[in-house]
């Protein structure tokens, strides 16, 4: 039979049925269901985020998965694609999300809401061309949104090319070149030099201990989730802490300093590097080493994209430190680097300033657009199994 973990029910659709198991295995203790069935994510998020599909091509007829699962038969005057999109349609979601019950990560929608759930319901003809419209027509804005997300893909791949040309080869498309002596450097300019990171950069660890998020007052802490995987600074959430005189000399944040992501689960966010510019205190975990370097001589801009652009390539998640998803400060320290005169390094840093932010800003466009689509698709779902519209004539 089937088998069907959460992560494989997609979000708005779709079923991935790649695993398969003898029925004996998953008979007891896991969802079960049958071609023609309607699955419901009941668990949050994943409820609120549309996971629920129409049960399709199971092996046998028959698949089995996750309990946290809503299953729905629709009877014989009750197409189950008009069903499947009355469950992921706006009242449906969001009546169902005010009836959760738990707490935090564990809030369900309970049985009770599904089974007593009241929705007008057309003539089986006219379920069904519901159902042949929006099939049409989310499928045609579903391939619109992915023109969307391959363009997206395309700009970052556009925008990480364009900062490790730039750190590595500089400006000048006619500058002579000379081999680095290190291989994944591979040639430089000229007159470009390489150095260990801990010749240009004094670097440290954070405050160290479990945070307490219950003080609402002190000074603010920046800690990974405040560090994006683009490199910038995200202070949506920002706990504070308490530091001594001693420890404020020690901890606090300069402007120009970097934030290095030595420590994470997930290996493409090992590696990620905050510029700080802020004004007023902060300090940073123990998990962000801290990068201070000499202004006069060196330029913390242009380091803060060498770093960020060695991330992008999967660098540090790639050496052997990054096996344990780790790049602790003595690894970091002995990193060799690319160094350019200083000016040269204030001038790639405002290149990939302004060229960074005109892709990132297309990238911010593009993913508005991909959200109209996306309410424009659930408006047209719910207008469409709740009559506001009719579709009949668009069903020739």
């Amino acid at each position: 039979v089937s088998f069907v973990p959460m992560e494989a029910v997609g979000a708005y659709g779709g079923l991935s049925l790649d695993q398969e198991k003898p029925i004996e295995e998953v008979f007891n203790g896991y969802t079960y269901f049958r071609d023609g069935d309607v699955l419901v994510a009941k668990i949050t998020p994943c409820f609120e985020n549309g996971k629920g599909s129409i049960a399709e091509g199971l092996e046998n007829g028959v698949g089995f998965g996750t309990t946290e699962l809503h299953v729905l038969r629709p009877t014989d005057d009750l197409d189950c694609g008009y069903l499947f999109y009355v469950t992921i349609s706006h009242g449906f979601r969001n009546i169902g999300a005010a009836h959760m019950y738990g707490a935090g990560g564990q809030k369900r929608v309970p049985d009770d809401f599904v089974s007593n759930f009241r929705h007008p319901i057309p003539p089986l003809e006219g379920q069904r061309t519901i159902a042949t419209f929006l099939d049409r027509e989310t499928s045609r804005i579903d391939a619109l949104i992915a023109k969307k997300q391959r363009q997206i893909e395309l700009l970052q791949e556009k925008r990480s090319a364009l900062i490790s040309h730039a750190v590595t080869k500089g400006l000048d498309p006619n500058v002579k070149m000379k081999d680095s002596g290190i291989e994944w450097l591979g040639e430089i300019p000229e007159h470009w030099g390489i150095c260990l990171l801990k010749r240009v950069m004094n670097i440290a660890y954070g405050v160290g201990g479990e945070l307490d998020r219950t003080l609402s007052e002190g000074i603010p802490i920046l800690s990974l989730p405040n560090v994006t995987i683009d490199g910038n600074l995200e202070l949506e959430e920002v706990p504070f802490t308490e530091l001594s005189v001693s420890q404020r000399s020690e901890f606090l944040l300069r402007k120009g300093d970097l934030l290095f992501n030595w420590r994470n689960g997930s290996s493409n966010h090992l590696g990620k590097t905050a510029y700080f510019d802020l004004g007023g205190e902060y300090t940073h975990v123990s998990f962000l080493l801290r990068l201070r370097c000499d202004h006069e001589k060196n330029n913390s801009r242009y380091f803060h994209h060498l770093l960020n652009g060695l991330r992008i390539t999967g660098f540090f998640s790639s050496s052997k430190a990054g096996v344990n998803n780790t790049f602790n400060l003595s690894e970091l320290s002995n990193l060799w680097v690319i160094l350019p005169p200083v000016a040269e390094q204030r001038s790639i840093a405002a290149f990939l300033d302004r060229e960074t932010m005109r892709i990132e800003g297309l990238i911010t466009r593009v993913n508005r657009s991909i959200s109209l689509l996306r309410e424009y698709r659930t408006a047209l779902i719910s207008a469409a199994v709740t009559g506001k519209i009719d579709v009949r004539d668009n069903c020739q």
